[in-house]
């Protein structure tokens, strides 16, 4: 099944039911009054979160929904059916924005959680309803509303207790394999991982958590290269960040350097989302020997003057990761317990989502605005060097503005 996690659709409600015009006429009943019934209202659309999708590729070629159109009302006072609801299912963790506003309509987070997005049209009044003792035979009634429509953004975000960070073949799948069921694909060349993945860890029999994997981030990810970027608010989310390094990389390049590169770009993606708590996994120890392996983690932070937690394993020989697992358990549950009894805490923890939500989704619009603009053939105004202010001609002010656009 490809995987989609941003899609663009419209909606529209239903119109309501015109109002209806009729007089009663039965044998022997002379001058029967106005029995002229209302319509039905139009049906509304409705977004549901359902734990058994993964991915919002029901959307990707079917773009536009339409809600039923209330039924117009008949005689004998008779009132239009209500157009039917229609229920659009996208995954849990789907967030609705408005496109033409860029307003956040709603966020499904829950399973079965329940979202309105257009809502439809009012019902026409039949004759009846003017009747008075002064108007007993009106002729007055009222069409049905126009039902809501709407320009939609989808942008689902897996729900993961831990996220994974590192660049391409820092084994952050195979660390996934090592400590859960899950079965990503494992290669020995970059961007292996093309989509996340995600893996239950079961520490203890009733005790599990859910970690995820994205693909690998590379030096200017922040600014469009490499796949990870598009992936990074997958990671808004999560509770903890792993920062997982490989020790022994193949081309021997620095581990330092590499681990420098990931807090950069991560840093101007999102600078909330750099403030998560973030734990320093250090891997493929096991190609190394003890006092080269001490080096190059010292080395590393030192780099980063890193001050938080460090563990040093070996994902594919599992060396390490059964603590390193037990500790993120250990973490979550004091993370939950101190939720529940500490206000400020939770409040502190709100805002810090709120920023990350923020500033991923106007990182990303502006990533998808300079698409846009490059595709049209239109520069930037930050593409746009000091060198191309000498290509203006001072003599053609007063003449037309000419563009050249690329086809």
């Amino acid at each position: 099944m490809k995987f989609v996690d941003e899609v663009s659709i419209r909606v529209k409600a239903g119109d309501g039911g015109n109002g209806c015009m009729s007089f009663r006429r039965e044998k022997f009943i002379e001058n029967g009054g106005p029995n002229g019934g209302d319509g039905g209202d139009g049906g509304s659309v409705f977004m549901v979160a359902d734990e058994n999708l993964n991915t919002l590729v029901d959307y990707r070629y079917t773009r536009h929904f339409e809600a039923q159109r209330g039924s117009n009302g008949g005689s004998t006072d008779c009132t239009g059916k209500k157009g039917d609801d229609l229920i659009l299912r996208v995954p849990v963790g789907t967030t609705v924005i408005d496109s033409a506003t860029q307003e956040v309509i709603g966020d499904l987070v829950k399973p079965g959680q329940k979202l309105m997005v257009v809502q439809g049209g009012w019902h026409g009044l039949g004759n009846t309803r003017f009747k008075s003792s002064t108007n007993r035979a009106p002729r007055q009634t009222t069409p049905g509303k126009p039902g809501e429509q709407r320009d939609l953004k989808l942008e689902m975000k897996v729900l993961a207790d831990v996220g994974l960070l590192g660049l391409p073949n820092a084994g952050k799948s195979t660390f996934i394999r090592s400590v859960s069921a899950a079965k990503p694909k494992v290669a020995d060349y970059p961007f292996t991982t093309l989509v996340p993945n995600l893996g239950v860890v079961s520490v203890d029999r009733w005790k599990s958590f859910v970690i995820a994997d994205i693909p690998g981030l590379i030096e200017g990810a922040s600014d469009g290269a490499g796949l990870g970027i598009r992936f990074l608010k997958h990671l808004a989310r999560t509770r903890l960040l792993l920062h997982l390094v490989d020790l022994a990389p193949l081309d021997e390049s620095s581990s330092a350097d590499a681990a420098e590169v990931i807090v950069n770009e991560l840093t101007r993606f999102s600078p909330s989302l750099a403030e998560r708590d973030r734990w320093l996994v250090l891997n493929k120890t096991d190609m190394l020997m003890d006092d080269e392996r001490d080096e190059r983690v010292k080395e590393v932070v030192e780099r980063l003057q890193w001050e938080g937690p460090v563990y040093v394993i070996s994902a594919i020989s599992k060396q390490g990761t059964e603590q390193l697992s037990r500790d993120i358990m250990r973490y979550l549950e004091d993370r939950a317990d101190r939720l529940a009894n500490d206000p400020a805490y939770a409040e502190e923890l709100a805002d810090l989502d709120q920023r990350i939500e923020d500033e991923a989704r106007a990182q990303l619009q502006a990533l998808d605005d300079a698409r846009a603009l490059r595709r049209s053939g239109v520069k930037s105004v930050h593409d746009i060097g000091d060198d191309d202010d000498d290509d203006w001609d001072d003599d053609d002010e007063d003449g037309p503005e000419i563009i050249y656009v690329r086809d």
